[in-house]
């Protein structure tokens, strides 16, 4: 029972401490510098929440936090976990010997970034499964499967890799496919957390505890970072991803470096955040209609975009 009051306790003084923050005179010029008025309320309210129901964020240098959060904020996209379009993730700086939250843009972030250019007719991702891939033509960029039809069973069944997919409003499309092989290649060169949690046989990171939200990210950078039209704020968050942003608006990368350069380890989130996360992932993956024989040829008829993605 004691031991119960004592954290929440030094929960309560964690959270008080970053709201003094929020109240020193400099960090309310930073903050309405970018935002000010009554949206700049908003967005306090909505950082101390954030803040709030993450234990571990709270540990977390202030000026990273308000960093990030800012950085989201000028991309009008909400720092909520419920919404999954960017998440503030704790980090530790071991050369510094600190904790700093860092920006990590989610796969619904990208969706409303591409919405907003206009440009996009459809846009999907979707992981394909075991016996229901028939064929793949990467020259053509057409794509033949048999997707099983009780989804159930098809949630319960193996995934074998990622297909991605985008038209314009123009009529013109691009197509990508990654085996899960290749998938796992990319996150262990790109993740050092991911490599560590391989190697350590722990769960640490995002890549760990849920694999395929992850890969539906990668999907979407790697089709819209290509080959997409790319807006202003989609560059500045596809630039600011991983990344801690500094208070002068420097970006430091901290995991997508060699090891040997890497002075930061990703910090684990609470349980309770993890559910969070891996439920918001869930409850929203994009997925494709089946066709009435469950076959389809050439393209998989994706959903209209704002059918497709705006099920938050």
């Amino acid at each position: 029972m004691k031991m119960a009051v004592s954290n929440s306790l030094a929960k309560r003084s964690k959270e008080t401490s970053f709201t003094a923050y929020l109240k020193n005179d400099a960090v309310k010029n930073q903050i309405n510098g970018v935002i000010g008025g009554k949206n700049g309320q908003r967005f306090i309210s909505s950082i101390v929440s954030a803040v709030g129901n993450n234990p571990t964020l709270q540990e977390c240098e202030n000026s990273s936090i308000v960093s990030a959060a800012l950085l989201g904020e000028s991309l009008n996209l909400s720092p909520s976990p419920q919404l999954g379009q960017y998440y503030m993730v704790p980090f530790k700086d071991n050369k510094a010997g600190i904790k700093v939250a860092q920006f990590q843009l989610g796969y619904k972030g990208y969706i409303q970034l591409a919405i907003r250019s206009g440009q996009y007719k459809k846009l999907n991702v979707l992981a394909i499964k075991k016996g229901e891939l028939i064929r793949f033509d990467p020259l053509n960029e057409d794509i033949e499967v048999n997707l099983i039809a009780d989804e159930n069973e098809r949630e319960k069944a193996e995934t074998i890799g990622y297909y991605a997919m985008f038209e314009y409003t123009n009529g013109f499309k691009k197509a990508m496919y990654w085996s899960k092989e290749k998938m796992k290649a990319h996150a262990i060169k790109y993740s050092q957390g991911y490599a560590a949690d391989i190697k350590k046989g722990t769960k640490w990171t995002f890549w760990s505890k849920d694999f395929d939200g992850m890969a539906y990210k990668t999907m979407l950078r790697q089709i819209i970072s290509k080959w997409g039209i790319m807006s202003i704020d989609m560059q500045r968050a596809i630039d600011s991803d991983m990344a801690v942003i500094n208070e002068d608006g420097t970006r430091t990368y901290v995991d997508n470096e060699p090891v040997e350069q890497q002075e930061y380890e990703e910090v684990s989130v609470s349980e309770e955040n993890q559910e969070i996360v891996q439920e918001q992932t869930q409850s929203s993956n994009v997925t494709v209609e089946t066709p009435t024989d469950n076959t389809t040829t050439n393209n998989i008829e994706e959903k209209n975009v704002q059918s497709a993605f705006f099920n938050f």
